[in-house]
């Protein structure tokens, strides 16, 4: 039986001309048609369709007459629409303009056009408005003022269009000022949820700085201060040069192809780049890669340059539209004073004079001079001033003087608007004459999990987040403060990862530059010294504070003998805070500053001369002594004082005294074979801890059994602590993420984990878990294919006396952590201390294990043994 369609054969006729261009596009853009033409081209058909479901609603309505609504009815196309740039699956902006008289008449044909537009199969955005009622929105709504002025005629009454464009413009011109600040202020809210760099590594094409967005505000600001959004028209201004037009229209046709590329893969619309689509885009565009560099890494360097051109071109022409920026001209000679007759310093900003711009065309030792001076006082450089700099780069030379190498070194010294300054000198190609590793490091991808920022804007956001310790209150603000040598620790944040990109090692590369960044600066013997250890060893410090047991005194000599000075200890935490501040959002907490500052404080006390260090004994001692205080009369009972001088240093230094005391008293309670767990919210860190207190004898391979009962019930493991007391008393205890919740679980929640914990211990053999299904695996499997880093287990038998070190570099995915502690237990390996977690550049479990009787394993072929068996239980998680 044959199925009658309900559609109008008007809106049946539609969908298959749209189906059929839709087709039509994707084999032409497989075959390699220009993004701009291809976007023209669906404008183009959508004009069509629009038109043809249009003329067909007026026949049916009855007003397709001379008496009808097609002179008091106007079509306009709005937005990228309006520009004749629809992206594949782009929505359709469409007003409906009509005159006042009609509103009536004009509801019913609006109903009827939206229902049988979203029945051809447009994702429609309308609107139905007077041209007085638009132009009165514009002038509140940035969304609806910019969609306007990249309106364009399409159908109906001519003169109604020609009057709206009239009054709109006149309105525009009335309150350009004001729409200008709307607009920015728009453009800034879209940029602080996108992204406000350029250089982030998982942009939106759209919206992300650099991208469409910003092209479209060129032609937005355009409109408003000039009248004309249109890029040939600002050029015949004089506002837009030739060689800034033709960087907007080459990114401008790269980005649309990208995007059209996206959507049509997607089979929806899609503007975001995530790493997945930059490995495809990559193939499919045929990027080869080069040594040290991968294909997608290739790739996305292009998309940086292109978006870094756009956002270097925009800002500029925005800024030198404001009006303020004209007026600040005219009245500059009286609000500010001239400095040795080149600049001019006002309340808020440096400009140069007349002289002073002939001074700084093709002399890096004027610029310096100028951006050392508004660093000094604290102002803005005035935007002609820049843009004198920019015109000059191109005439600076390669090598610098030793003049110009002392005044960069003066900028460094001053936190005010250090970050700000090195930022534009880099963007302007001041940096790299400068620093000449800065050419390599420009947009280059880091095409990790990790990193959310280019090498580039990784290293500018170090300094930055260095200087944002001026005013802060805790231990990172405070040792900041305390450092007199800033510029070196400003140098080496700048340069610190400057060795990416390269089949080296790019800590010891870093070394090699930093030798030459200092040769090149003239640097003192000492500060080149200090420079050079803190790039070489910038990870260090916390790799010792995350992957190692610090409990172990001889660890934090060996430091404070490697880092020979309180001075360079001030630089080197600080530098290790601001490297992970610099790695993205929300990777610095206030847990992981507190674990660097109580390294460093222990450190600090065997450099600083006038605090006597105390001995690992005396240190445990005292220790010891708070717990007992936290008992009470219960110190004294025999079973209490042999817990205390058994309590594994990691669990006496890392636990509150008056935690310990209530689980000692809460272990004390625990009958022989009883299991016992207990759960609670952190809520400053959004995590769940979950505590198991039991006996050795319990079961055999208790901790990879609580890891798998964790994980099979979705729960994220952060970090775990193992905990053998006296009496083969066992305490263990996980730092957990519950996807399940967004903040608090609930107690139900808990319980059932607790539960879960205790039933995983109840066998004698053991329950193999199984990991559930969630859509977080088809992430992963997404994932697993931009993995750059293959697995690697390392073992370590020189950094403990007691222990052998079992360090695991593996891909994070669901089971991992069972997986490694079930096969360390086969092994026949005791584990005595885990760490677990993703610290800047790989994801990290650590074990500290010995044998069966206790001891560390010395054998070559059995520490081979263990290494190639725990790689291939990971190798095989991961196949």
């Amino acid at each position: 039986m044959a199925i009658t369609s309900t559609l109008r054969p008007s809106v049946l006729a539609a969908k298959e001309r749209l189906a059929a261009g839709s087709q039509k596009f994707h084999a032409e853009h497989e075959a390699g048609c220009p993004g701009i033409q291809l976007c023209a081209q669906q404008s183009d058909l959508m004009d069509e369709v629009v038109l043809g479901v249009f003329e067909a609603v007026l026949a049916d309505l009855g007003e397709d007459g001379p008496n009808g609504l097609l002179h008091d009815v106007a079509l306009v196309p709005l937005g990228g629409y309006g520009r004749r740039e629809l992206a594949p699956h782009s929505d359709v902006d469409l007003m409906i303009l009509h005159s006042p008289q009609i509103a009536a008449r004009v509801e019913p044909l609006a109903k009827r056009l939206l229902q049988d537009l979203f029945d051809v199969g447009c994702d429609l955005a309308q609107s139905v408005r007077t041209p007085a009622q638009a132009s009165q929105l514009a002038r509140g709504d940035a969304t609806v003022y910019t969609s306007l002025a990249e309106s364009r005629y399409l159908t109906g009454g001519v003169s109604l269009y020609q009057k709206f464009a009239t009054k709109f413009l006149a309105s525009s011109r009335r309150y350009r000022r004001a729409a200008q600040a709307m607009i920015e202020t728009a453009r800034r809210d879209e940029r602080h949820q996108y992204g406000e760099t350029v250089y982030l590594l998982t942009p939106n094409v759209k919206r992300s700085e650099g991208g469409l967005r910003d092209i479209q505000l060129l032609g937005w600001i355009g409109f408003a201060a000039f009248g004309t959004a249109d890029f040939d028209g600002l050029g015949r201004m004089d506002l837009l040069d030739k060689d800034d037009q033709r960087k907007i229209r080459r990114a401008k046709e790269f980005l649309l192809r990208l995007r059209n590329d996206l959507h049509f893969h997607a089979g929806k619309a899609q503007d975001g780049l995530d790493r997945t689509e930059q490995l495809r885009l990559a193939e499919r565009y045929g990027y080869q890669g080069a040594e040290g560099m991968l294909p997608v890494e290739q790739f996305m360097s292009e998309y940086f340059q292109r978006t870094g051109e756009v956002h270097s071109v925009v800002s500029r022409f925005v800024k030198g539209a404001r009006p303020g920026v004209r007026m600040a001209r005219w009245f500059a000679p009286l609000l500010s004073h001239q400095v040795e007759g080149d600049f001019r310093v006002g309340p808020f900003q440096i400009s140069a004079t007349a002289r002073g711009l002939k001074k700084l065309r093709g002399d890096l030792g004027e610029i310096l001079r100028l951006t050392d001076m508004a660093n000094l006082c604290n102002k803005r450089i005035e935007h002609s001033t820049w843009e004198a700099v920019r015109q000059s780069v191109g005439d600076l030379p390669d090598e610098i003087t030793p003049d110009q190498a002392q005044r960069f070194l003066s900028l460094l010294s001053q936190p005010a608007q250090l970050g700000r300054l090195l930022r534009r000198l880099h963007d302007l190609g001041v940096l790299e004459k400068i620093i000449p590793e800065f050419k390599h490091a420009r947009a280059l991808l880091q095409f990790n999990e990790y990193h959310k920022y280019t090498v580039d804007e990784h290293c500018i956001r170090a300094v930055d987040a260095a200087t944002d310790l001026l005013g802060d209150e805790g231990p990172a603000g405070r040792v900041y403060r305390a450092i007199k040598d800033k510029r070196t620790l400003h140098l080496a944040l700048l340069i610190h990862d400057l060795g990416k990109g390269h089949p080296e090692d790019h800590s010891e590369l870093g070394r090699q530059i930093a030798e030459r960044t200092a040769r090149r600066l003239r640097l003192p013997l000492r500060q080149a010294e200090t420079l050079k250890f803190l790039v070489h060893r910038h990870l260090a410090m916390a790799h010792l504070a995350f992957r190692r047991d610090t409990t172990d005194e001889q660890l934090i000599i060996d430091l404070a003998v490697e880092v020979g000075s309180p001075e360079v200890l001030r630089m080197f935490f600080v530098l290790t805070v601001c490297d992970f501040a610099a790695v993205g959002p929300g990777v610095l907490n206030d847990w992981k500053i507190e674990v660097l500052a109580e390294l460093y404080s222990r450190t600090m006390k065997h450099l600083a001369g006038d605090t006597p260090v105390m001995t690992s004994e005396e240190r445990t001692q005292r220790r010891c002594d708070k717990v007992r205080r936290c008992l009470g009369d219960q110190a004294g009972e025999e079973w209490f004082e042999r817990q205390i001088e058994a309590l594994p240093p990691a669990y006496l230094f890392g636990t509150p005294p008056e935690r310990i005391g209530a689980e000692l008293r809460q272990l004390h309670r625990l009958r022989d074979g009883e299991v016992e767990a207990w759960g609670r919210f952190l809520p400053d860190r959004s995590v769940v801890e979950y505590t198991v207190g039991t006996r050795e004898h319990v079961a055999p391979g208790i901790f990879h059994r609580l890891t798998g009962a964790l994980s099979s019930h979705g729960l994220q493991i952060l970090s775990a602590e193992i905990n053998t007391l006296a009496d083969e008393l066992v305490l263990d205890r996980f730092i957990v993420f519950d996807p399940d919740y967004k903040d608090r679980p609930s107690d139900d929640r808990i319980e059932s984990i607790t539960a879960a914990l205790v039933k995983s211990l109840g066998s004698a053999a053991g329950e193999q878990p199984t990991f559930r299904r969630t859509w977080r695996d088809s992430a992963e499997r997404d994932r697993d294919k931009i993995v750059t880093q293959p697995s690697r287990v390392r073992l370590d038998n020189n950094t403990s006396d007691r222990f052998t070190i079992v360090d695991v570099f593996a891909h994070d995915r669901m089971g991992l952590l069972f997986t490694i502690t079930r096969t360390l237990f086969e092994l026949g390996l005791s584990v005595h201390i885990a760490k677990i977690g993703t610290y800047l550049d790989q994801v990290v479990d650590v074990f500290y294990v010995t044998d069966v009787a206790g001891g560390k394993i010395e054998d070559e072929q059995r520490l081979e043994e263990i290494r190639r068996s725990v790689l291939a239980a990971v190798e095989e998680l991961e196949g």
